[in-house]
């Protein structure tokens, strides 16, 4: 487990995400892992990471979009090309995360407005 509090005064909480993890939309799965993180940060609701070798990444394609979270860094985004439309923002990661929050990198987390993760 990490803690971490940036100069921002946000206190980040990153441990194991105990059980199996999935992430999926329109009936396709785009991880599936027993090694997924997650990370709290302040009282904002807890956020599942993905280890990157068990994303489908074949499937998704790096943005130009790019945006910055205290205490994480900047975040690269992904669209997924699902079947019939692509699904932009679906999916991110901090490639340089900032100090204290080095335990999300090699990581993936998706946009839950767009892909369901749920524990299994």
């Amino acid at each position: 487990m990490t803690d971490a509090s940036d100069h921002t005064g946000l206190d980040l909480t990153i441990r194991p995400a105990e059980g199996k993890w999935v992430a999926y939309t329109g009936g396709a799965i785009y991880a599936e892992t027993s090694a997924a993180i997650e990370l709290v940060a302040g009282d904002l609701p807890p956020v599942i990471f993905f280890p990157r070798a068990d994303v489908a990444m074949a499937f998704f394609d790096r943005s130009s979009k790019a945006t910055h979270a205290p205490g994480m860094g900047e975040a690269t985004h992904f669209s997924i090309d699902a079947k019939s439309k692509v699904l932009d923002s679906a999916a991110l990661s901090y490639e340089a995360p900032e100090a204290g929050a080095e335990a999300i990198r090699d990581y993936v987390t998706f946009n839950t407005d767009v892909v369901t993760v749920e524990k299994h």
